[in-house]
C-alpha cells in the first residue's frame, strides 16, 4: 500500500495538520497541503516539521505538496486543518478540486466573525459541498502530546452516523482513542467557546490566582458554553464530554496551549497587537471571541467571562481589573439558565 498514490489529504501544515497527516502515514499515504513551499520541501527532505512540531520524525508515507491540484486525488478523505480566519478561502480554493467521493473533516475550532458560522458550515458553504458529507473532530487534543506518541481521545461528530464511523475506522489508533456523535453542533460549539475560556484561565495563571481561583473560573466558563449551546439548539451532554469539559482541562490547565499562553501574556501587562506575532501559532479564542458574544447577544445568553475576554484584549482593560470585575458580580443560583 505504501507504493500507492494517497487517496487521503490534509489541507494545512500546522501542528495539528502534520500530526493528523503523520498519524494517517502510519497506516497508508497522505499528501499534507500548505501553502508555503519551503515548509513543502522542509517536510520532504528532512522528515520533520520544525517551524511547528519540533523534534518530531514524520513517516516517509507523508508528503508534503504546496500544489493544490493533488486534492484531486483524495477520493476518500479530506481533512481541513487552517486557521479558522483563513478556512473561507482555503476551502472556496479547494472546493473545484475535491473528488465527489471524499468524506470532508473538519479539525478547526472557531465561529467565523460576521457569519457566525461554525467551521462545517464555513465549509459546506464555500465549497458548495452537501453539509450531509462534512464531519467535526474536537477534544482535548494538545498536537504535540499526540505527535510524540501519548494517549488522547477525541470526538468525531456527523449527523450521519455512518460517516463518523468512517472517519473513526480511518484515524483511530490505540493511543488515539475516537468517539461518536451525532451532535456537530455541539461539539462544533465546545471547541470554539473553549478556546475563550482558556485565555482567562491562563490570564488567572499569570496573575497567581491559585488552583481554586482557576477551578471556579473553569467551571463558570464551563456554564457559560452550556448556557450558548443549550440556546443554539446543541445537546448538554455534548458539554459534559471530551469535546466540551474534556477540552477545557487540557486547553486551560496546559502550558502546550496557545490560548493559556496568550492569557499569560495579557497578565504581563503585554498587548493583543505585542502577543499575536510572537505565537507559536494561532490562539483561535482571539478570532473566536468577538463572533461568541454576537451569538449570545442573538440568543440572549450572558457570558460575562467571554465578556472579559474581549475587554482585555481588545478594549484596553487590565487582566487585573476584569478578573476583579468578574470576582466582583452579584451571587446567584449555581444552577440558573442550566436545567
Amino acid at each position: 500500500m505504501s507504493g500507492s498514490a494517497p487517496t487521503v489529504a490534509v489541507v494545512g501544515a500546522g501542528a495539528w495538520g502534520t500530526t493528523l497527516a503523520a498519524i494517517v502515514a502510519k497506516r497508508e499515504p497522505v499528501v499534507l497541503v500548505t501553502h508555503r513551499p519551503d515548509v513543502a520541501d522542509e517536510i520532504n527532505r528532512s522528515h520533520r516539521n520544525e517551524r511547528r512540531l519540533p523534534g518530531i520524525d514524520l513517516p516517509e508515507a507523508l508528503v508534503a505538496s504546496a500544489d493544490t491540484e493533488l486534492l484531486r486525488g483524495a477520493t476518500e478523505l479530506v481533512i481541513f486543518a487552517v486557521p479558522s480566519s483563513h478556512l473561507r478561502s482555503v476551502a472556496g480554493e479547494a472546493g473545484p478540486l475535491m473528488p465527489p467521493t471524499a468524506d470532508v473533516l473538519s479539525v478547526v475550532k472557531g465561529l467565523e466573525n460576521g457569519s457566525l458560522l461554525r467551521m462545517s458550515e464555513v465549509i459546506a458553504q464555500a465549497t458548495g459541498i452537501d453539509p450531509a458529507r462534512i464531519a467535526a473532530l474536537s477534544g482535548p487534543n494538545l498536537a504535540t502530546e499526540i505527535a510524540q506518541g501519548l494517549p488522547a481521545s477525541a470526538v468525531v461528530a456527523a449527523a450521519d452516523a455512518a460517516l463518523a464511523t468512517r472517519v473513526v475506522e480511518r484515524l483511530a489508533r490505540r493511543e488515539f482513542r475516537l468517539y461518536v456523535n451525532r451532535d456537530i453542533l455541539g461539539v462544533e460549539l465546545c471547541g470554539a467557546l473553549k478556546n475563550v475560556i482558556a485565555i482567562a484561565a491562563g490570564a488567572a495563571d499569570g496573575l497567581g490566582f491559585g488552583d481554586n481561583g482557576k477551578a471556579g473560573l473553569m467551571t463558570r466558563g464551563l456554564a457559560e458554553m452550556i448556557r450558548l449551546g443549550a440556546a443554539a439548539g446543541a445537546n448538554r451532554l455534548t458539554f459534559a464530554g471530551l469535546a466540551g469539559i474534556g477540552d477545557v482541562i487540557a486547553t486551560c490547565g496546559s502550558g502546550l496551549s496557545r490560548n493559556h499562553r496568550l492569557g499569560e501574556e495579557l497578565a504581563k501587562g503585554r498587548s493583543w497587537a505585542e502577543i499575536e506575532a510572537t505565537l507559536p501559532g494561532t490562539a483561535e479564542g482571539a478570532y473566536t471571541v468577538d463572533a461568541a458574544l454576537a451569538l449570545a447577544d442573538r440568543y440572549g445568553v450572558e457570558m460575562p467571562i467571554a465578556r472579559e475576554v474581549h475587554n482585555a484584549l481588545f478594549e484596553g482593560k487590565s487582566v487585573q481589573r476584569c478578573l476583579i470585575d468578574l470576582l466582583s458580580r452579584e451571587s446567584k443560583d449555581e444552577l440558573e439558565d442550566l436545567g
